[in-house]
């Protein structure tokens, strides 16, 4: 008799929710093809097949090596009732911190993008009340006492007309680390205003879109040919010293091809700390684009970047433990002249046998605690430069001595800093409550009253998403609360 197999070999179970209609059902993830698949079933909408990974092995080890013990906030804004990820946010039920920590400070924006997840734009007005603001800055100190990132976001947050009373009041808190999202328009078109943020804000850091170096891709993805904002943003930055992150919202067949190109420019300007890179999600104006087509998983986007650049091997770009499914880093120094990535100076059994507690080196204890502390999103500039001093004095004497007499100097700072990082939000299509309760990358909800998990804000929350889309998935009638369905099942 002939065997009849599976053609795939099975992993795991998990909890995910139909693309269509975002009801949870259950999925199961399967390794075939040397790639990770999540295969689920909705009762009305039929058979998905959603690609997770490209690569078994890197998936295996984000989540069976690059794993921390959760770090909680102080405090919890939202009872666990009706289950993840209807419950947010946060719910006692979530399993991470607020490594980084958003607000929304306007819908109004000088471009319209298509693939803008808050559709956001230039039809829009409408502009966040300073009270609105405090509260939602409030809210998360509530949440983290000592905030380490806070993004300031939008639309686009430079034109809201109290910009800089916002930045006071970011400086007025407790936070390690402030970030400013923005197209850099206003930082090319107004020196006086970039004059002002670097005088008013000078350990702010400015996440600067930064996509492709070709106008058709811009087009597709911001609506306009940029190019010229960009170098005139980055000349300004440079000259006002300014630290910035470049980010690319990376789509497939669009500009996955400009990866490597990107990081070997950043690495020319001197105001650059790092490039970050997004693929794009099934959110805002993406909903329903062709995932075949133009989607894109964490793991294909770091093997471009391998291929691209000669900058970072396989073994530089590894899983950040707080959540190893959607976030991968990579660490470099840089100083006069030079770049060395740090990872790849890092023996692989360290990096896995010694998440495991095991001892290789002598100092392996101390050295896998500073490179854990290394590899999270959440330090300020300050902590990383000194962190990273530390990983390079407590390497093993064998392998400090194959880095450059210059890293171990120690007058390093944040300006000797490059990383990639890449940040896989989570969608529909593969959505995975067991990496939810993961995110540590949340937004303050508009209330002022709640943080909540980017990922499932964009599905579930985001404005008239929470009272149209969260009824129908709780089963309620048209205009029927859920307080009102619990006491009719009371009375049943």
């Amino acid at each position: 008799m002939t065997e009849k197999l599976r053609p795939y070999l099975f992993y795991d179970v998990a909890i995910s929710i139909c693309s269509t209609c975002y009801r949870r059902v259950d999925a199961k993830i399967v390794f075939e093809d040397n790639k990770v698949w999540m295969l689920k079933r909705c009762p009305e909408h039929g058979h998905e097949r959603v690609l997770v990974a490209d690569d078994v092995d890197y998936y295996r080890r984000s989540r069976e090596v690059f794993i921390k013990t959760p770090e909680q906030p102080m405090v919890y804004n939202t009872p666990v009732k009706y289950g993840c990820p209807y419950d947010c946010g946060i719910c006692p039920d979530h399993e991470q911190h607020s490594c980084v920590a958003l607000i929304e400070i306007c819908d109004a924006c000088n471009l319209t993008c298509p693939i803008c997840y808050a559709g956001s734009g230039q039809h829009r007005s409408e502009y966040r009340t300073l009270e609105q603001i405090e509260a939602m800055l409030d809210c998360i100190v509530r949440n983290e006492k000592h905030p380490d990132v806070v993004q300031i976001s939008g639309g686009e947050p430079t034109l809201h007309p109290d910009f800089f009373r916002i930045i006071e009041m970011c400086q007025q808190r407790p936070m390690r680390h402030l970030m400013v999202n923005t197209n850099g328009i206003r930082i090319a078109q107004d020196e006086e205003f970039a004059k002002r943020l670097a005088a008013s804000a000078p350990d702010l850091e400015l996440y600067l879109q930064f996509d492709s170096f070709q106008r058709d891709p811009l087009m597709q993805l911001r609506g306009a040919d940029l190019r010229s904002m960009r170098e005139k943003a980055l000349e300004r930055l440079n000259r006002l010293g300014i630290s910035t992150t470049l980010v690319v919202t990376v789509k497939r067949g669009v500009n996955d091809n400009e990866l490597g190109a990107i990081i070997d420019f950043a690495l020319t300007q001197p105001a650059v700390r790092g490039v970050t890179f997004q693929p794009i999600q099934q959110a805002g104006r993406m909903l329903g684009f062709n995932s075949a087509e133009h989607r894109l998983t964490l793991t294909e986007v770091r093997r471009r970047i391998i291929e691209q650049t000669s900058l970072f091997k396989p073994e530089d770009l590894i899983p950040v433990p707080c959540h190893p499914d959607s976030l991968a880093m990579a660490y470099a120094v840089k100083m006069d002249g030079k770049t060395i990535p740090l990872t790849g100076m890092l023996p692989p059994e360290l990096l896995i046998d010694g998440a495991r507690n095991t001892i290789v080196y002598e100092q392996e204890e101390g050295l896998r605690n500073q490179i854990f502390k290394l590899f999270a999103t959440n330090h300020s500039p300050s902590a990383q430069a000194s962190t990273l001093r530390e990983l390079l004095l407590s390497l093993p004497r064998e392998l400090a001595c194959c880095l450059p007499k210059f890293a171990l100097r120690k007058d390093m700072g944040y300006k000797n800093i490059f990383r990639v990082l890449i940040v896989q939000f989570i969608d529909a299509q593969a959505f995975d409550v067991r990496s939810v309760k993961k995110s540590c990358i949340h937004i303050a909800h508009p209330d002022g009253k709640r943080l909540i998990p980017f990922d499932t804000f964009n599905m579930f929350y985001r404005g008239d998403l929470e009272q149209t889309r969260l009824a129908a998935l709780r089963g309620l009638e048209v205009g029927q609360t859920m307080e009102e369905k619990d006491k009719l099942s009371c009375t049943i």
